[in-house]
C-alpha cells in the first residue's frame, strides 16, 4: 500500500524536497500571483499619509451601512439569536427543509474563519499598531456581525434544495437567482458576479482554505517534533497524505459529515484556546486593568510610535476583516444547510460569527499579549517577527502564553493541527458548492472536486512557495467585490423580511418549543 502510495504521490514528494522545483512554481506563480494582487489589493489614499486596500474600505463601508440600514440587528438579535442556535424556535412536528441544526451550521461557518488569523493575525495587529489596534478589532468585529447577517440570510432564502434531499446555496445561488426578480439585465448582472463568486472561492478553497491551512500545520507540526530532527522533516508530504486521508473521509459524507465533526472539533479546539487564556489572564488578574487602559487609550492615540490614530485604526480593521470574513460570503454556504423555513432565523445566527471569532478570541488573545510584553520578545523583534508573516507572529502568542503555561506550545501545536483541519472541512464545502454551481452537481462533479482538493492537501504540506499561497489569500479576497454589490442590491428585500419575522415573533406567531 505505502509503494502504491509513494509513487501515486512521486510527482507532488519532490516539491517540498527538491527546492529547484519550489524555485520553479515560484518563477511561474509570482509575476501571475503579482498581477492579481495588485487588482485585488490596489490601495487608495485616505490621507494623512496612508493608502489603505480597497478590498478593505469595500468591507468596512459595507459593514458600517448594513448595520445602520439594519438598525443595529448586531444587538436587536443577539438574544434571539441565542435562542435559535438552542433550538427553543424549532419546531419539532414540522420537518423543516436543509441538513443540519442550527448549532451545526454555526459550528461549520466558525470552522472556516476561527483559525490562524485569530493566534498570529492578533499578535501582528497588536504589534504593529500597538495595543490599540485591539480596540478598532472589536468595533470592526461588531460592525461585521450585520453583513454576516444579511448574506446569510439571502444565503438560505435563495438555496436549492435537491431530490436527495441535499441543499445547494450561497451567494452564486442568492446573486442569480435574487437579482433575476429585479427584471432582465439585474438577471444578466447577477449571472455575471455569481460565476465571479465561484471562480474566486474555489480558487479560495484551494489556496487558503487548503494549502495555507496544511501548510502552517506542517511547520508547526515539524517544529514541536524535533526541527531538523523531527521525522517529518524535508518529508512532510507523510503528514499531509495523513491529512488528506482524514479529510476525504470526511468531507465523502457531505455537509453532514462535515457538521458532526464541526460541531464536536470547534467546541473543543475554542474552549481549550478560550480556557488557556483565561489561565492566563486569571494569573494576571492586577494587569488587566493597565492592559486595557493600553488598548482603550492606544486606541485614540494620535503619537507617531504606531503610526497615529489612523494607523491604529488600519491595523485593527485590518486583521478583523481577515480574520472574520464578514462580507465575503463563504459562510452563508455553511448556513444555507440549515434545517429550517425561515431565512431570517438563520441569518440571525449567523450574527454570532464574528462576535465570538472576533470580540471573544482576538480579545482574548490581545490581552494575554499587551499582559506578557510580547512574552520573551523585545518589541523590535516582535515588529520584525509581526512583519514577517503569520508562520513568525504564531511564536508571538506561543511566546506570550508561555510566560504563565510553559507547556503551551504544545497546546498551540494541537489547536494550529485542528483550526487547519476545521478550516479545511468547511472550505472544502465552500468550493464544492461553487465548483458544483459551475460545472453541475453530479456525481461526477461532486468526486472530482473532492479528489483535486485532497491531492492539494499534500502539496500545501510540502511546497513552500509563497506566491501560491498569496493567490489563495487573493482569491478569497475577491469573493467580497460580486457579493457586497449584489448585498446592497438585495438589501430591501432582506429588510422587509426581517420586519415581517420579527412582527411574528412578537406576534407569537413563530413561538418558542420546550426542549
Amino acid at each position: 500500500m505505502s509503494a502504491i502510495l509513494s509513487g501515486v504521490l512521486t510527482p507532488f514528494l519532490s516539491l517540498g524536497q527538491d527546492a529547484s522545483i519550489d524555485e520553479q512554481i515560484e518563477a511561474y506563480m509570482e509575476p501571475v500571483t503579482n498581477s492579481i494582487m495588485d487588482v485585488i489589493f490596489v490601495t487608495v489614499p485616505v490621507g494623512f499619509g496612508y493608502d489603505v486596500p480597497f478590498v478593505l474600505i469595500w468591507l468596512l463601508v459595507g459593514a458600517i451601512f448594513f448595520t445602520f440600514y439594519f438598525n443595529f440587528i448586531s444587538i436587536r438579535g443577539f438574544k434571539h439569536a441565542i435562542d435559535v442556535v438552542k433550538g427553543k424556535f424549532d419546531n419539532p412536528n414540522n420537518k423543516e427543509a436543509g441538513e443540519v441544526s442550527h448549532f451545526q451550521a454555526l459550528t461549520a461557518a466558525l470552522s472556516g474563519t476561527v483559525g490562524v488569523g485569530n493566534i498570529a493575525g492578533v499578535a501582528i495587529a497588536v504589534s504593529i499598531g500597538g495595543p490599540g489596534a485591539t480596540f478598532w478589532m472589536i468595533v470592526a468585529g461588531l460592525l461585521g456581525m450585520s453583513a454576516k447577517f444579511i448574506e446569510c440570510t439571502l444565503g438560505t432564502k435563495y438555496r436549492i434544495q435537491h431530490p436527495d434531499g441535499s441543499v445547494s446555496g450561497g451567494p452564486s445561488y442568492y446573486l442569480s437567482r435574487g437579482l433575476a426578480k429585479k427584471g432582465k439585465t439585474m438577471g444578466q448582472l447577477g449571472k455575471v458576479l455569481a460565476v465571479m463568486f465561484a471562480i474566486a472561492c474555489i480558487g479560495g478553497s484551494l489556496g487558503g482554505g487548503n494549502m495555507v491551512q496544511i501548510n502552517q500545520a506542517t511547520k508547526q507540526l515539524i517544529s514541536v517534533t524535533g526541527g531538523t530532527e523531527s521525522l517529518f522533516f524535508g518529508q512532510a508530504w507523510i503528514f499531509g497524505a495523513i491529512m488528506a486521508a482524514v479529510v476525504g473521509m470526511i468531507i465523502i459524507g457531505g455537509i453532514k459529515s462535515i457538521a458532526r465533526v464541526t460541531d464536536k472539533v470547534v467546541p473543543f479546539m475554542v474552549g481549550i484556546y478560550v480556557i488557556s487564556a483565561l489561565v492566563v489572564l486569571t494569573g494576571n488578574l492586577s494587569a488587566i486593568p493597565s492592559a486595557l487602559n493600553q488598548i482603550i487609550s492606544g486606541a485614540f492615540d494620535s503619537g507617531a510610535m504606531y503610526g497615529g490614530i489612523i494607523g491604529v485604526m488600519i491595523q485593527g480593521f485590518k486583521r478583523a476583516a481577515f480574520s472574520n470574513e464578514a462580507g465575503i460570503g463563504s459562510a452563508s454556504i455553511a448556513h444555507s444547510a440549515a434545517k429550517t423555513d425561515e431565512p431570517v432565523s438563520e441569518g440571525m445566527v449567523s450574527l454570532l460569527e464574528p462576535f465570538v471569532d472576533t470580540v471573544v478570541i482576538c480579545t482574548m488573545t490581545a490581552l494575554v499579549i499587551v499582559i506578557s510584553g510580547y512574552g520573551s520578545f523585545s518589541a523590535e523583534e516582535a515588529l520584525l517577527l509581526a512583519k514577517s508573516g503569520d508562520l513568525m507572529a504564531i511564536e508571538l502568542t506561543s511566546s506570550a502564553f508561555s510566560q504563565t503555561i510553559s507547556w503551551f506550545p504544545i497546546v498551540l501545536s494541537i489547536s494550529v493541527i485542528l483550526f487547519a483541519l476545521s478550516t479545511m472541512l468547511s472550505w472544502s464545502y465552500y468550493g464544492l458548492k461553487s465548483w458544483t454551481y459551475i460545472f453541475g452537481d453530479s456525481k461526477h462533479s461532486n468526486i472530482s472536486y473532492k479528489v483535486l482538493f485532497c491531492v492539494f492537501v499534500v502539496i500545501g504540506s510540502a511546497i513552500s512557495a509563497k506566491s501560491v499561497f498569496n493567490f489563495g489569500d487573493a482569491m478569497i479576497f475577491a469573493m467580497c467585490f460580486p457579493n457586497v454589490l449584489g448585498l446592497y442590491l438585495l438589501a430591501p428585500e432582506v429588510r422587509a423580511d426581517l420586519k415581517d419575522y420579527l412582527a411574528r415573533v412578537k406576534s407569537g406567531e413563530i413561538v418558542q418549543h420546550k426542549k
